[in-house]
């Protein structure tokens, strides 16, 4: 499952997901909004759910300036899986990469998330059965779409732009990125113009993407404020994670799609009622896999066993204690022309880009070291080849991606940047 067109029930038709573990002990399940990234091919998992999904837009304006009076802009139309018009889905039109309207909060599709899940977990304090609920949130994912209210928290001189704006040296061509998602968005210049971000343009793409985080954190908190005001707050385990990171500008590049520690540094928070502390803190590696058999843990249910593979652990241990360690790494992963499979470990991040089942010698390495270049500046794979050794190996415990329906990975004939 390395692509938004991959389909979870052709892949593991038989495949158990934490809502259906839960489900299966004795939990209603229910999902809204930004679950299981629907669109881009990905039609979504309704067998995971108790009850039909709470759909929401993922790409909306309500500024009539922010997109054509008619038709569906390019993400509009990913997202909603429409079929790509001749010419591909370049040749619709663009929407804006930002707008502020003055506008209520529920005027954006995660303020009607939130209030539907407040809704939700009202009913769900009539009910005498548990209750499994995923309130999936859209922002800061592009648009910057957000009340002005949300805007106006800052002052957009105060924004620091990307210390370190170059690919880093010694990098593979394979791993760089310029352009991209970004594009597809006005008044950043389009796919096919060579213009670069202007530092006014970088400044206010910043300045959408805080606005943003600051109108999700205030519709997360509606739902929390619920949680406290129909009581169930002390018998409620709450985990906010995202799914990706976000470059800013950092090494030249903007959104993710990449195999640097912006694009796969997650927040993970976990609040879990006489287990956790208030305002702690580890530094603990961990992965989204973890999660399964931490909510299991935390819930008291069976520890997971698929049938297909679980790969994550409990992180229990380490939110009774932040000082206990249940892992040395994390493994993550990105697809481009060459798979990209990557051991992170506190101070080391190793990206082996190769096709999935080709000779080890025909990898192309990347190495950072975060304790002497925390941004990236230089991979320095070929002066420490012990360290890339060690990793690699740690690497070799992970198996290597397949095609979908277990075919061979197809063979590109050459690696082009992004």
């Amino acid at each position: 499952l390395y692509g938004l067109g991959s389909h979870l029930r052709k892949t593991w038709p038989t495949a158990v997901t934490i809502p259906q573990h839960f489900a299966k002990h004795g939990y209603r399940t229910e999902s809204l909004g930004k679950v299981y990234h629907i669109g881009h091919g990905n039609k979504g998992d309704p067998e995971s759910f108790s009850v039909p999904h709470f759909k929401e837009k993922v790409i909306e304006y309500v500024d009539p300036a922010s997109k054509p009076e008619d038709g569906l802009t390019r993400e509009e139309a990913m997202f909603q899986n429409q079929p790509s018009p001749p010419g591909g889905m370049n040749k619709l039109p663009r929407g804006a990469a930002f707008e502020s309207p003055d506008v209520e909060d529920d005027a954006y599709a995660d303020g009607r998330v939130a209030a539907e899940t407040v809704k939700r977990l009202q009913a769900a304090k009539q009910r005498e059965e548990p209750f499994f609920i995923v309130a999936g949130f859209a922002r800061p994912h592009l648009p910057f779409s957000a009340p002005k209210k949300y805007w106006d928290l800052y002052d957009p001189k105060k924004f620091k732009l990307a210390e370190n704006s170059d690919l880093p040296e010694g990098s593979p061509k394979v791993a760089q990125k310029r352009g991209g998602e970004i594009r597809n968005y006005f008044p950043v210049p389009d796919k096919n113009d060579p213009a670069q971000i202007t530092k006014e343009l970088a400044r206010k793409l910043i300045h959408g993407y805080y606005a943003s985080t600051s109108y999700v954190d205030a519709q997360i908190g509606r739902v929390t404020d619920a949680l406290e005001r129909l009581n169930l707050a002390d018998d409620t385990i709450v985990i906010l994670w995202g799914d990706h990171g976000f470059h800013l500008g950092d090494l030249g590049i903007w959104t993710k799609h990449t195999n640097y520690e912006q694009a796969n540094r997650i927040p993970i928070l976990i609040s879990a009622p006489g287990v956790t502390q208030a305002n702690s803190s580890t530094r603990q590696l961990a992965e989204s896999v973890d999660i399964f058999p931490t909510l299991a843990e935390l819930a008291g249910l069976p520890a997971p066993a698929g049938p297909q593979p679980i790969d994550g652990v409990s992180l229990v241990p380490v939110l009774k204690n932040p000082a206990e360690r249940v892992r040395d790494h994390a493994f993550h992963a990105y697809p481009k022309r060459k798979m990209g499979r990557a051991i992170r470990t506190e101070r080391f991040r190793l990206v082996e880009w190769k096709q999935p089942g080709a000779p080890r010698k025909s990898a192309e390495i990347e190495l950072y070291d975060y304790r002497e270049d925390p941004l990236e500046t230089k991979n320095i794979a070929m002066g420490k080849p012990a360290e890339v050794k060690r990793l690699r190996a740690i690497l070799d415990r992970y198996p290597e991606a397949v095609g979908r329906n277990g075919k061979p990975v197809k063979k590109t004939k050459s690696d082009k940047v992004n």
